[in-house]
């Protein structure tokens, strides 16, 4: 699906992403996790093609088709290509209604397909009975419902969700948790997770990519994921 080697990456003379490799494995879901200011999200950046990389590759890799280096691959086409991408920030036209959220996302990534057709309120059947409120008076669970339901719309391949639980509710992490599985039980989705709630990433996740201060220093499968690795990177430097 999609494979990085050696990736580089810089904020002026900061030197933020050194030497990355990573793999998301078709129809399973990766979690990067690390401690706050790691470089999950800059990561996350490089590949929607949000910030250019210094050096190094990032292949999308499709059945019968060669491996296209994305380096110079705008982030619209990229989207286009088949990545959903759910930021931190959540975004939806506040002054317009559900239905008209997700005709706007379809729209961009080029369908024209009617939203019926990809079955996002049988995920959703919440916002299917809210289609006609605007998202400005939607409660907040509903909001971050509508955010997801946008990048789905467009029934992409790679799905990327950049901390999904921040700031939200018990009752929709568990309900989020839901989604995710079924995306990849149903869809086969491929999903890339920045997140760092070790329960949800235990419920949802096959792999994990941990990053500490821009490099990738453990990853694997998930029942790698052990003490000694969370001690060693996940334990926040004692205050001076």
């Amino acid at each position: 699906m999609l494979s990085l080697r050696a990736v580089n990456q810089y904020y002026g003379g900061q030197h933020t992403l050194w030497n990355v490799d990573l793999d998301l494995i078709p129809g399973q879901c990766t979690c990067v996790l690390g401690l706050p200011g790691m470089g999950k999200t800059t990561l996350v950046n490089c590949i929607t093609g949000i910030l250019p990389i210094e050096s190094g590759t990032i292949f999308w890799h499709e059945t019968g088709a060669p491996p296209r280096d994305l380096r110079t691959t705008p982030a619209a086409d990229r989207s286009a290509m088949g990545m959903g991408y759910l930021p931190q920030e959540r975004r939806i036209f506040s002054q317009l209604t559900v239905e008209e959220n997700l005709h706007i996302a379809r729209k961009a990534a080029g369908e024209n397909v009617p939203i019926a057709s990809c079955d996002i309120y049988g995920f959703f059947p919440e916002l299917y009975a809210l289609r006609h409120q605007k998202g400005v008076i939607l409660p907040e669970d509903n909001q971050h419902q509508l955010a997801l339901a946008c990048a789905l719309v467009t029934q992409p391949r790679l799905l990327i969700l950049d901390e999904p639980t921040r700031g939200i509710g018990h009752a929709f992490i568990h309900k989020l948790g839901n989604v995710l599985v079924r995306l990849n039980q149903e869809w086969g989705l491929t999903i890339l997770l920045v997140e760092q709630s070790l329960p949800f990433i235990r419920r949802v996740a096959d792999r994990f990519c941990l990053l500490h201060r821009g490099r990738n220093v453990a990853q694997g499968h998930l029942t790698q994921l052990n003490d000694k690795l969370l001690n060693q990177w996940m334990t926040p430097a004692p205050e001076r």
